[in-house]
């Protein structure tokens, strides 16, 4: 056997090896990310509950009609169904009135946002700009549909529309918070939404989802004067 082959063969093995410990810090890293996914849901729920007393009558005492929780069908990591909850922050027919609202929406590509959208309830504007309304997804976290972070899960209406490129975007657990939302969310369009959520499935580490985190406590506190 030559040098060159010599050579060839040294790479070859160099390049398994490396591939399998990839492999196996990716295994490691998804399973400690599960245990403290667990531990802080739980965590959260727990130390919450009062808050979450408030929210309920809060929102029952503007309207004793609707649901207290809002559910909807996302979709998930691999474009897998499941349902996400939120505290309810719009009119009980917020999503009928939604097609009326579609001219007016305000960011391009597949994502409706809208600032002032006249479907929030008073008390919604509250919960919103405190993201108490997101609380109840922790319950998404516990049960695995979701994690702390990752990218936000999409609507199905909103996938239809996904390019191969942006579709990347489901190869991950869907997360609470993530690089986006912590980098200007309510000044970044869906290209730049996109562009984020893809260098984070690229670099994501135990290191990069504490320290966002930790600013997504620092942008609330900053956002809401505390």
């Amino acid at each position: 056997m030559d040098a060159v082959e010599t050579r060839a063969e040294v790479k070859a093995t160099v390049h398994r090896i490396q591939k399998i410990q990839s492999a196996n810090n990716e295994q490691q890293y998804l399973f400690i990310k599960r245990i403290l996914d667990i531990f802080m849901s739980a965590i959260g729920l727990l130390l919450l509950l009062p808050v979450f007393s408030i929210v309920i009558a809060a929102i029952l005492i503007e309207n004793p009609r609707g649901n207290v929780i809002f559910r909807q069908t996302r979709l998930g990591k691999d474009s897998k169904p499941f349902w996400m909850y939120k505290f309810r922050s719009m009119e009980v027919d917020a999503e009928q009135k939604l097609e009326e609202l579609l001219d007016s929406n305000e960011v391009s590509g597949a994502m409706f946002k809208m600032k002032n959208d006249p479907r929030i309830t008073r008390v919604g504007k509250f919960i919103r700009r405190t993201s108490i309304d997101e609380l109840p997804q922790l319950w998404n976290v516990l049960r695995g549909h979701m994690s702390m972070v990752g990218p936000r899960p999409p609507l199905p209406r909103e996938v239809v529309e996904y390019t191969p490129y942006e579709m990347a975007r489901l190869s991950v657990t869907p997360g609470c918070t993530g690089l986006w939302q912590v980098s200007g969310r309510n000044n970044l369009g869906f290209a730049e939404m996109v562009e984020m959520d893809l260098q984070y499935i690229a670099w994501r580490n135990l290191r990069m989802d504490l320290r966002i985190i930790g600013r997504t406590f620092l942008t609330l506190i900053a956002k809401n004067g505390y």
